[in-house]
């Protein structure tokens, strides 16, 4: 099993050092043989929202470290004009030395559209266009595009990119075609327990694995990534103590997450703000025990040892461990230790 670092902090609880426990977790991940590090896209809102651009955060990964895995987790494909895609990842190639591997997602907030709200309506069909020229154009393709004139024009990417084949992704939130899009399109595949419970990620993980068989033959394994948010520490109670109220405060800052987290307990479509101040508390507090006991990797070294062998058993091949939801840098920065030895003694 890989173990590699994801962030999406919420900017409102960050201060102004919101980039510092990025860089310093990524030399820690560098110095200790951790895979990779990955920074998302998003936009308009606290929640994610020191993540604009990860091509930027990547590189200023790359400007700190010298062998970890720089990732975007993930480009929202849509968004974006495929050259531009490419370029920005080919300099971060270049700066890093090879090291970059891109997640691609289709988006779903229709708010982030008014960047491209033209592709809004079919934008996971847009995704996969958007994959498909990128990868061309890393190879080192011509690809044909309109100008501003309206003339044909046929362009490469500069600089070239270091790696001949660019690491791919797609990130899916539980649906079964967009797994099955990423094994027909020959990607990796980025997933979380936000809205699927383990059985529905078991279920999704084979549906994928056989498309991507079908598609590509029955020796391609591609690679299952799973963010888990993580703090590992020498007491389970004592890890309980610190991340309960940082983490009940992560939650209140995406009243879309909560929803999710907590939707076995909501009708359909049910508006969150409608709800009293002490209902709103009681979901909170459900969701957090919902990750802390089975969607997380929380507690000791010995409990996390459990939850990943049982991942390993249902196809993931890495554990991207979320870390930054709001306990202090410190004590976040003396816990990645227990990551590396979480991976030492599944290795042993």
């Amino acid at each position: 099993m890989d173990f590699s670092l994801f962030f999406f902090a919420d900017s409102g609880a960050a201060g102004g050092d919101g980039y510092q426990l990025l860089l310093e977790s990524a030399r820690f991940a560098d110095a200790n043989g951790l895979t990779a590090v990955w920074t998302p896209e998003r936009h308009f809102h606290t929640f994610g929202g020191l993540y604009p651009n990860p091509a930027v955060t990547g590189a200023a990964v790359a400007a700190v470290t010298e062998r970890v895995g720089i990732r975007a987790g993930s480009v929202v494909a849509p968004l974006h004009h495929p050259a531009r895609v490419a370029e920005e990842w080919s300099v971060v190639d270049n700066l890093s030395g090879g090291r970059v591997g891109v997640s691609f997602a289709s988006g779903w907030h229709a708010v982030d559209f008014l960047l491209r709200p033209e592709n809004y309506a079919d934008r996971k069909s847009a995704m996969v266009d958007v994959v498909e020229t990128v990868r061309r154009l890393w190879r080192g393709e011509e690809v044909e595009f309109s100008d501003g004139a309206g003339e044909k024009q046929s362009v490469r990417v500069y600089p070239a990119p270091v790696q001949p084949e660019l690491p791919i992704w797609i990130t899916s939130a539980g649906s079964p075609e967009t797994f099955r899009a990423a094994g027909r399109l020959g990607a990796g595949l980025l997933t979380h327990l936000l809205g699927q419970d383990r059985e529905a990620v078991t279920r999704n993980i084979a549906v994928y694995r056989e498309e991507l068989a079908r598609t590509h033959g029955e020796n391609a394994r591609g690679h299952v990534a799973l963010m888990l948010h993580t703090m590992l520490g020498a007491d389970r109670d004592q890890v309980r103590e610190l991340v309960r109220e940082p983490f009940c405060d992560y939650l209140r800052s995406s009243a879309d997450l909560v929803v999710k987290a907590a939707s076995s307990l909501l009708p359909a479509g049910f508006d969150l703000s409608r709800l009293p101040d002490r209902d709103k508390e009681f979901l909170i507090r459900h969701a957090f025990e919902r990750y802390f006991t089975s969607s997380g990797l929380f507690g000791t070294v010995e409990d996390g040892v459990e939850t990943v062998r049982e991942l390993r058993a249902i196809g993931v091949d890495e554990i991207a461990c979320l870390i930054d939801f709001g306990v202090p840098h410190d004590q976040v920065l003396d816990s990645l230790r227990h990551i590396v030895d979480l991976r030492g003694r599944l290795a042993a």
